[in-house]
């Protein structure tokens, strides 16, 4: 009877992952079975009493009580008010803390400070000053497990508004924002690897159900990459324009001019903002050169030839960088940027670039982007007729669908210009009064290839 007793606790909790104490206390475990069966349906009312029970007498016996134990206090601040409802917050901050001194191993520093950050923020129950140091030691102290979205921006929006109120420097908030936007690019990385892995066999429609979940799961994670790093560039602002880094680079340089992290920030940030029309860019690049001869050396050393209009001096030191790049990622934006630079003479030239691009690395969005925009500007010299010409945009329209798969992180940007290609594609009308319905259109321009029109 015992023996199936336990039986049947470990099937409730096996889901994640049951860690027995000394089940000692024959109440605790009858109410952590009752609560667990509501917490499942969402029945967090129910749940509450047995939940209290269990998580004040035995917090050890099992995960369950803070897993849980956060949704259903969850609940309770959101359908309560006032005193009660402040009870709550105090309640689910204290088992935020809790929760390490009972299962350290599932829950991370950087973890707590997040979700404790993100509870006093919503609940308007903490200062910027105050959010800032929660963030900024535990950013500091488990930058690994620091990767929850949301408490990247708050780490970041709450340093911009002690700037703002003149409270923190302007450096300083470079240095987060640079270590903010590395690590979101890492864990998007993460994710865009597992969706390029699972991309061929969704398009052969042989996912398996777990896959298919495994795959939703992995593009939501990158559109909510994708979204906050928007909306960190968007809280940057204007303080990251050259009339504000020039300056601080110019007062800083003689200082810094040494310290090779310094200095490759300096002049990524003003590569990345086209401030390379002055001096100081040069003075920074012809510094990193001397500290560390590298790739992207050759990178802005092409793009001040592109500057003074020598592109194909440019693309060859882009070759040069890209030969030397080892980092998939980075060398396929280099090929990326050549393709930019192509496009300015020779369509053809910039798809393969942006071919190898994506060759180097799957995931490269903005390649396919780049190849859908080439297509769609060439549709007055891909056909004989209207309906030809405007064909190209179905070709055009798949790239940009492409994008979104391959990078959801870009899934606005791409399923927008996916959109308007479509749109500027021929209509059923079109289609019906052609009759080209199933049918093939090539392109005997530079483009090459075929299209087949949809059946109606």
């Amino acid at each position: 009877m015992k023996k199936d007793f336990y039986l049947m606790i470990i099937a409730v909790f096996g889901a994640f992952g049951m860690v027995f104490g000394q089940a000692q206390n024959p109440e605790c475990m009858t109410n952590l079975s009752i609560y667990a069966e509501h917490a499942k349906v969402k029945n967090y009312e129910a749940a509450y009493t047995p939940w209290k029970m269990v998580y004040e007498n035995c917090p050890g016996i099992n995960k369950a009580n803070f897993s849980y134990g956060e949704r259903i206090l969850d609940y309770k601040i959101e359908n309560s008010t006032g005193a009660e409802k402040e009870g709550y917050i105090q309640d689910l901050l204290a088992l935020y803390d809790k929760s390490t001194e009972y299962f350290p191993k599932n829950y991370s520093p950087a973890e707590i400070a997040s979700d404790k950050a993100s509870l006093l923020y919503d609940n308007k129950k903490a200062t910027d000053a105050e959010l800032y140091a929660m963030l900024s030691d535990a950013f500091k102290k488990d930058r690994e497990n620091f990767d929850n979205p949301k408490a990247l921006y708050l780490y970041f929006s709450s340093l911009v508004n002690l700037h703002n109120a003149g409270k923190q420097e302007l450096q300083e908030v470079f240095n987060v924002y640079d270590d903010v936007t590395e690590k979101i690019e890492e864990e998007n990385e993460k994710y865009l690897a597992q969706i390029n892995r699972l991309l061929p066999k969704d398009s052969l429609g042989t996912l398996t159900s777990k896959e298919k979940q495994q795959l939703r799961a992995y593009n939501s994670y990158s559109e909510n990459y994708g979204k906050i790093s928007g909306s960190i560039d968007s809280k940057l602002g204007s303080l990251a324009d050259c009339d504000n880094l020039i300056p601080l680079y110019e007062k800083n340089f003689a200082e810094k001019k040494d310290d090779i992290t310094w200095v490759k920030r300096a002049v990524g940030r003003m590569f990345s903002k086209e401030c390379t029309d002055d001096p100081l860019f040069r003075k920074l690049f012809e510094a990193q050169l001397a500290l560390e001869p590298s790739a992207s050396a050759y990178l802005y050393g092409g793009t001040l030839k592109a500057k003074d209009g020598d592109n194909q001096g440019a693309i060859a030191d882009f070759d040069k960088a890209a030969g030397l790049e080892t980092n998939a990622k980075k060398k396929s934006d280099i090929l990326y940027k050549a393709a930019t630079i192509a496009r300015k003479f020779s369509k053809s030239q910039a798809r393969s670039y942006a071919q190898k691009a994506i060759n180097a690395y799957g995931a490269n969005g903005k390649a396919y982007l780049l190849i859908a925009n080439l297509y769609a500007s060439s549709a007055n010299d891909c056909g004989s007729t209207t309906f030809e010409k405007r064909a190209i945009y179905w070709k055009a329209a798949d790239l940009a669908r492409q994008a979104a798969r391959v990078d959801p992180s870009l899934s606005s940007t791409a399923n927008q210009a996916a959109a308007s290609y479509s749109a500027k594609a021929p209509s059923k009308t079109d289609i019906f009064q052609s009759g080209m319905a199933g049918k093939t259109v090539s392109f005997s321009c530079w483009v090459g290839g075929s299209v087949k029109v949809p059946n109606l």
